[in-house]
């Protein structure tokens, strides 16, 4: 097979590619777009770790192309340096330095100027984490216990509402990871954040779809009240299996109001198995904390009534291929892939173990309950309930 030619892409190809990977195409629909394998792609996009490079531009107060091509026209001129400067309104020393960088008098001419200019103007702004190795210090320190970028800044700004120089954002810590060049954070620390990728995928990037077999005699979430709904008060959970190797797998459940996470190890994935878990688990909290039961349509909860029977929580079942209708447990479960990465034996799990994972996740801070923790919030509910 005759080996293509390799491909220089220009500067319209590139702002292509950029465009096409921030509204979440895969690397093999934007490299057929130029006839191309996703290696060769990728190899563009890797250089900045998948986030698209700041577009250059000049500064409003540097001189312009038609500002040096009037200089160069008036030095011919045997124009002073005063008059030069009096008819672009500009100081002038500003115009001598122009003169004296590029040539002087003899040597100055208007192209060479600029283009100078603009290569020496490439002087990147030092990253934040790199002047201030303290406050690395401590963004790699909570990356290292899992916490993601977007709860750290988060809690830096909670910590020190006073004080910008402990603050930075989370958009430079992904940056400081994925752009290595930048030299704040180690490439290790990627391990770390939830969906450890070498480069960073775009918001839209497509995400799966719920493909659970169907079950019977449902009640329907549009039954759910309106106060589960708007999360208005707590006890009402949501829940899901994650799957593992070898068949294994455990049950999740968030509750919506607070985000706090339990984790069930079930013996298998039948539906009496599942069932049994779920009822032996729910009988460790007051009725109060747990009164329905939000579930997707797998054939594990065929068996839902008998857990309503013995229980006395509702279970509501999402629409077929609705699995945002329990966004709080999708969202969860992509979380504890960090713990339990696809492909892992899930069954090799004790309890404790799982139960000190969810403490782990109960104990980050959450943007949406304005970085306090699940914890914290779910301990005022059963202080409430006592």
């Amino acid at each position: 097979m005759k080996r293509k030619p390799r491909i220089y892409y220009s500067d319209n190809q590139k702002a292509l590619m950029w465009e096409r990977w921030r509204q979440g195409d895969a690397l093999q629909k934007i490299a057929q777009l130029f006839d191309r394998n996703h290696s060769s792609v990728m190899r563009i996009l890797a250089e900045t770790g998948g986030i698209c490079p700041a577009q250059r531009c000049r500064s409003r107060l540097a001189l312009t192309a038609a500002e040096r091509e009037e200089i160069s026209r008036s030095v011919v001129a045997g124009c002073s340096i005063r008059s030069i400067a009096a008819s672009l309104g500009r100081s002038p020393s500003t115009v001598s330095r122009e003169m004296k960088r590029n040539g002087g008098l003899e040597g100055y001419r208007a192209n060479q100027a600029d283009q100078r200019a603009w290569d020496r103007a490439r002087r990147p702004k030092p990253c934040k984490l790199v002047v201030n190795r303290a406050l690395a210090d401590i963004v790699a320190g909570k990356l290292q216990l899992h916490w993601s970028p977007e709860q750290i800044a988060g809690w830096l700004k909670q910590v020190y509402p006073s004080d910008e120089d402990c603050q930075v954002s989370h958009e430079t810590i992904y940056r400081s990871l994925y752009i290595q060049a930048r030299g704040a954070l180690k490439k290790e620390l990627l391990e770390h954040l939830r969906r450890s990728r070498n480069m960073r995928r775009s918001r839209h990037h497509t995400q799966k779809t719920d493909n659970h077999g169907r079950i019977v005699d449902t009640v329907s979430i549009s039954e759910r009240p309106a106060a589960v709904e708007d999360r208005a008060l707590p006890g009402h959970w949501e829940g899901d299996l994650l799957f593992g190797s070898h068949n294994s797998q455990i049950a999740t459940l968030v509750e919506r109001q607070t985000r706090y996470v339990m984790l069930v190890k079930v013996a298998g994935k039948d539906t009496a198995s599942v069932i049994d878990a779920l009822i032996s688990n729910a009988r460790k909290l007051p009725q109060e904390l747990y009164k329905s039961l939000t579930w997707d349509r797998g054939k594990e909860m065929a068996d839902h009534k008998r857990f309503t029977l013995d229980t006395h929580i509702q279970v509501y079942f999402c629409d077929p291929h609705h699995p945002w209708q329990r966004g709080s447990n999708e969202n969860t479960n992509g979380l504890l892939r960090q713990y339990f990465p696809k492909g892992l034996d899930l069954s090799a799990y004790p309890q404790e173990k799982l139960d000190e994972v969810a403490r782990q996740l109960n104990e980050r801070p959450r943007k949406t309950l304005n970085y306090e923790t699940p914890a914290q919030r779910f301990h005022e509910c059963v202080a409430s309930t006592g």
